[in-house]
């Protein structure tokens, strides 16, 4: 029996809105008066689509708000001007609030067993540069980027073929297309949604002047590359097509801001888009905000400058041990601080590096004992008290509470302080011998050292690795603190240069049994615990290796039965399985979870969650929250 599940955009109010608009009731934002006075800007009824996405703000407990106002947040470096993409978070399938999936960008999709996907466009949606936004767009991305060996060496994202193969990729009309898989394919909806996206169309009207086949005149394509500094038309239209980090501001965009400043550059200026797709319940296109001021700046004076009135909305680049600074902000500026609930499996995580290029310690890392002495010497009740003041929870790696998937066996799993039972699975491990100052040593005679590293972004890292030092001191163990830099810390453990790591837990710890699990097997290179594993999955098989440890083979082939079966009860039970596997294994020490993270926002900033949950994924940081529906209350 084919299960089909349909989901419409908008509120049932839809139909009427574009007759709401034209009569006028709705106004125009000032930001726009002068481009609509001049006739370069069509009126606010001729730039949305013909069935907006009604975003009724009351039934959500938000209030409809004003036009106007800049809003000024703080980023490490230019690569985050990635977190507009984030923030903004236009999708065509997305998270609401209650991580339900919900149509955005379109008007409506449907899903037949997760193996054939329908989705319908808004008709008289259009890009940021007013052009129609229609399944030629889809088309274009499909035929002439994805199916080009020049652009996508690789064969495509692995979420598009999770069993080896693409989809069949139909357009059915100017505002239809349909995706179809031999086998369920649930991985595409939530890529879709998530902080992410997985990108299946793009602006066809603007990047073909970037492509080989659209472009017939040579001269002038050795004249862009030339002007971009790339060396191969290919490398031209991927740097001009880049959405996620959207650096091109001439790249038409379907978010509501869109960027207006070229690399490089100390200060990133994002304005509204006069044609994107939401409005509120009042005909009022969102968003209310005209502009976001994203400065550069040092990750480690972020909260420095938030704390000295520099943001007016700031929620990267501070943490935790920063909340009382910021909060004694609130005397000194119009700001405001709260606090939201961590989404992660762990703020604090220990990940031993079963790829570490040294043998002998790669041999104990894989030695399940080990890992569990290493979790049963930690004090977490000291570390939460000492960094987090008692308001976290000891908890291993895992999924949190709000999650219908948690457990408390998976979250009990080797957390509990026992130096005793630590001690004994170290001597069943044959390191029994020790040297004159109590440090246990190797088989090959070495001082039993453990050197964590850590990306240098987080005091809370450093000082939790004080504390772990005299636990794992009291077993025998001597740890060590290395600091480097993020992209210098990425290539080590890639090397096996790494021994351990400290890093956060789970991307994901709210999921569904309709979220993929992939963060609980060795799917990516950028897994600490087993990077090269990981490369092995995201290759194919080209690059790494693959899993030699039987547990962790296990958990990529539990995956692999997640991704083949279209049935809610058969993913929920392999959930299961793979928490229960990952927390016994204890192939990441989770600390710390529903650790509070601080949200600093200008005190007359509306619609922002007091509380809320915080996370990269699926939360999306701000973004299932609606940036687009805040806006300032002028006392």
């Amino acid at each position: 029996m084919v299960t089909r599940r349909t989901f419409l955009g908008g509120l049932v109010g839809a139909a009427i809105a574009p007759a709401v608009l034209r009569a006028g009731q709705a106004g125009e934002p000032e930001f726009l008066k002068e481009r609509l006075t001049s006739g370069s800007l069509p009126p606010m009824a001729e730039r949305i689509p013909l069935r907006p996405r009604i975003v009724n703000l009351k039934e959500m407990g938000l209030e409809p708000g004003a036009y106007g106002g800049t809003v000024r947040t703080i980023i490490g470096s230019q690569r985050d001007i990635r977190f507009m993409t984030i923030y903004g978070y236009a999708r065509l399938v997305g998270y609401n609030k209650h991580l339900q999936f919900q149509p955005d960008i379109l008007a409506r999709f449907q899903s037949e067993d997760d193996t054939v996907f329908t989705f319908t466009l808004r008709e008289g949606h259009k890009w940021s540069d007013g052009q129609p936004f229609t399944a030629d767009d889809f088309r274009y991305w499909w035929e002439d980027v994805i199916l080009n060996d020049k652009l996508t060496p690789g064969g495509g994202a692995l979420e598009l073929r999770p069993h080896g193969s693409l989809p069949r990729f139909e357009m059915l009309d100017p505002l239809t297309v349909r995706y179809t898989w031999e086998k369920p394919n649930p991985m595409f909806l939530p890529t879709l949604a998530g902080p992410q996206p997985l990108v299946i169309f793009g602006p066809g009207h603007y990047l073909k002047q970037f492509h080989k086949k659209f472009q017939p005149d040579q001269a002038k394509m050795d004249e862009l590359m030339k002007t971009y500094r790339v060396k191969k038309w290919q490398d031209l239209h991927i740097k001009m097509a880049r959405s996620y980090r959207p650096e091109n501001p001439n790249l038409p965009t379907l978010d509501p801001w869109r960027n207006t400043t070229p690399l490089p550059s100390e200060q990133f200026v994002f304005e509204r888009n006069p044609f994107f797709h939401r409005v509120d319940e009042t005909g009022r296109q969102l968003p209310y905000l005209d502009r976001f001021i994203l400065n550069v700046s040092s990750s480690s004076i972020i909260a420095a400058k938030a704390g000295a009135g520099e943001a007016d909305l700031q929620v990267t680049g501070i943490d935790f041990n920063d909340y009382t600074f910021l909060k004694e902000a609130e005397k000194r500026f119009p700001v405001k601080v709260n606090l939201w609930k961590l989404a992660r499996g762990s703020r604090i995580t220990l990940l031993p590096n079963l790829n570490c290029a040294d043998e002998a310690w790669r041999g104990l890392f894989r030695d399940v004992r080990l890992r569990r002495a290493l979790s049963l010497a930690i004090d977490r009740h000291e570390v939460n008290m000492v960094a987090f003041y008692g308001l976290g929870t000891p908890s291993a790696d895992t999924v949190l509470p709000d999650s219908p998937l948690f457990k408390q066996e998976y979250a009990d799993a080797f957390v509990k302080f026992d130096p005793d039972e630590a001690n004994r699975l170290l001597d069943e491990l044959g390191l029994t011998k020790r040297g004159d100052d109590g440090i246990r040593l190797l088989p090959d005679g070495r001082r039993a050292e453990i050197t964590v590293e850590t990306a240098g972004e987080s005091n809370l890292d450093t000082d939790v690795l004080e504390l772990v030092h005299d636990h794992w001191a009291n077993i025998g163990l001597a740890l060590y603190t290395r600091t480097s830099q993020r992209d210098v810390f990425r290539n080590r453990a890639m090397s096996g240069s790494i021994m351990m790591s400290i890093w956060y837990g789970l991307d994901n710890g709210v999921p569904t049994a309709d979220m993929s699990p992939a963060g609980l097997a060795p799917t990516l290179d950028d897994q600490l615990q087993w990077p090269l594993w990981g490369m092995h999955y995201l290759s194919a098989g080209q690059e790494g290796v693959a899993p030699d440890l039987p547990e962790a083979a296990e958990l990529v082939d539990l995956l692999g039965q997640w991704g083949s079966t279209a049935k809610f009860e058969e993913r929920q039970v392999i959930w299961h399985k793979m928490l229960s596997l990952y927390t016994q294994q204890v192939f990441s020490i989770g600390l710390i979870n529903s650790t509070l993270q601080p949200v600093l926002c200008a005190a007359k900033l509306q619609n922002l969650p007091e509380k809320a949950l915080y996370g990269f994924d699926p939360t999306s940081y701000l973004g299932v929250y609606m940036p687009d529906a805040f806006w300032y209350k002028e006392a």
